[in-house]
């Protein structure tokens, strides 16, 4: 329809998919809104690969798994906002008659973020002119999903744009925390974290291109792994930015506990899914690194405490500072480091991952449709005429004498080609950089780092936090294997501001961020650890992560999921 007369397509578009989640809730059969019993709780207690163990040897039956987790997901829904396509019946309850009950997902419901495909539903990744178009058959994805036995159940919500660590838009509404429902969950796979912390599933999908499934995993207080370029499949899949390469994004696993997240990238990869997608470098599970990673007694362990764009907050600080402090007390190696110009990273991938002026996430919007505020700040950034942004720039630069936040709203516009060639090249030239650095002067095992310099935003935050994500950022630019883990709780008098900390007298980025750390009213949400590998070294990076975990529980630290409601 034509501008602007495709605002009321908009609103009606809207309206119908809203009413459709809310009748297909309604309609589902009624186990699915009777409490939790003692028998779902059974279920909802065993990690995944007990629960296939016991699919295959028909001790228990994939219907009765899907509905203990559908009617936990329907709770959390009901919380959080954090369902979009809901697609247990018709679908799921009847996909579970084809499954393959001796997959190594067998019988396993799965969520996928909105953007991947399902044969029958639509994939509208938040935008309304894509609602009412349903795909004809399955995506990549779901097709090795289902050859491995498992059931897609449940698609969930993301921000428009997919350029946010919230999760709001007008066709689905706003997603919230599960920890603190004033507080975003994360994004852009926001609606995994939420539903998965609140124990609505297990397992699920999501894609990180800045840092999409760590930081969600450390504001909501879930595992994730974000896979290098050519680990885990792409194909089957809907985005805001197709023929963007220039920081490519990567789907990757996330999950509930730690040994879910193991079991499941290693079933993943097991389906050797570059039979299906041709994107997929053809790297089977490495049992020998990982079983060697397992079984070395102590790590070099490199420790990055700041990107010097943001300095951590006290309580991701904190949280990292526990994770070095334990790890040493253990034997291990904590190495403090220097890496090689942390804001160059972020300069380098801002410019990059926007190097069109936004015009191509912007020219899937109808007319009236709200945009995530941070996006929205670039996008206008980006629309002002050339002499405003460089008068602004020279204000910025040599007035406020923010150099840092100068450089990075001067890339905020379009390039040329010519333009784009320079900064791939550059990339390329600060990736072999680093790959140096790391062989011949860090030579550590993995790195930590926190995922964020605060926790999760309140609702609008990003507004003013957008530029503050360098954390997670920095690996996608790199394309190095990166997990997240939950370490610990906000605790307003430990995590609180010191008496002369100073706002105004940080830079642009870190101005936007501090702007809403306030301990107390923070407390209680979740605080994460970032571990980082090299590139393709999943296995490595999953196992260091199941070392930590090992010796916080062993000292009385480790870290309390929430519990499944009633």
């Amino acid at each position: 329809m034509i501008t602007p007369f495709d605002y009321f397509e908009h609103r009606r578009a809207c309206k119908q998919k809203q009413l459709e989640r809310s009748n297909r809730i309604a309609n589902l059969p009624s186990e699915y809104h009777k409490p939790v019993f003692s028998e779902d709780r059974e279920i909802l207690d065993k990690p995944i690969e007990q629960l296939v163990q016991n699919v295959h040897k028909q001790v228990i039956r994939p219907i009765d798994i899907l509905r203990s987790y559908g009617k936990v997901a329907i709770k959390a829904h009901a919380k959080t906002n954090c369902l979009t396509e809901v697609m247990i019946n018709p679908g799921a309850e009847k996909w579970i008659e084809d499954i393959n009950l001796k997959g190594p997902l067998a019988g396993i419901p799965i969520s996928l973020k909105d953007s991947i495909i399902v044969g029958g539903f639509d994939t509208s990744v938040a935008y309304s002119r894509y609602t009412g178009k349903p795909y004809p058959q399955d995506g990549t994805m779901v097709r090795i999903l289902k050859d491995a036995g498992a059931i897609p159940y449940i698609k969930t919500n993301c921000p428009i744009t997919l350029l946010s660590f919230e999760s709001t838009n007008d066709v689905w509404g706003r997603t919230t925390n599960p920890h603190n429902t004033k507080y975003s969950p994360g994004g852009s796979t926001g609606g995994e974290s939420a539903l998965l912390a609140y124990g609505g599933g297990r397992i699920g999908i999501g894609s990180d291109v800045a840092g999409s499934v760590r930081v969600p995993a450390h504001f909501a207080g879930i595992y994730s792994l974000r896979c290098s370029t050519g680990r885990w499949p792409k194909a089957g899949m809907d985005t805001s930015n197709p023929g963007q390469e220039g920081i490519p994004s990567v789907f990757s696993p996330m999950a509930r506990t730690l040994p879910d997240l193991v079991y499941f990238t290693k079933s993943m990869i097991e389906m050797k899914p570059w039979e299906y997608d041709h994107s997929v470098h053809p790297i089977p599970w490495r049992a020998d690194m990982y079983g060697n990673t397992k079984d070395q007694k102590t790590f070099r362990i490199g420790v990055m405490e700041t990107d010097g764009v943001v300095v951590p907050s006290p309580a991701c600080a904190r949280a990292l500072s526990t994770v070095t402090t334990t790890l040493s007390s253990h034997g291990h190696t904590i190495i403090p480091l220097t890496p090689p110009s942390p804001s160059t990273a972020l300069l380098l991938a801002s410019s990059l991952l926007i190097s069109d002026g936004c015009r191509t996430f912007l020219s899937f919007f109808r007319t009236g449709e709200w945009n995530d505020p941070g996006a929205a700040q670039l996008s206008f950034y980006a629309s002002l005429p050339a002499p405003l942004r460089y008068i602004h720039y020279l204000w910025t630069q040599y007035v406020r004498r923010d150099s840092l936040w100068a450089e990075l709203l001067r890339g905020i516009r379009e390039k040329t080609v010519q333009e784009q060639w320079q900064l791939v090249a550059k990339r390329e030239a600060y990736k072999a950089q680093w790959h140096r650095w790391w062989q011949e002067e860090a030579k550590v095992d993995v790195i930590l780092c926190p995922p964020n310099a605060t926790p999760a935003v309140p609702h609008g935050g990003m507004k003013d936090a957008v530029g503050s994500c360098g954390y997670t950022f920095m690996f996608n630019l790199l394309d190095y294997t990166a997990g997240v883990l939950p370490i610990t709780y906000v605790d307003s008098e430990l995590d609180a501001l010191p008496a002369d900390f100073d706002v105004s007298k940080l830079n642009g980025v870190a101005r936007g961020a501090y702007k809403h750390y306030h301990a107390e009213k923070m407390h209680g949400l979740p605080v994460g650890v970032q571990v980082v590998g090299q590139r393709l070294q999943e296995e490595k990076v999953l196992a260091v992560m199941e070392r930590v975990v090992e010796v916080l529980e062993k000292e009385g630290k480790g870290y309390k999921l929430l519990d499944i409601a009633d």
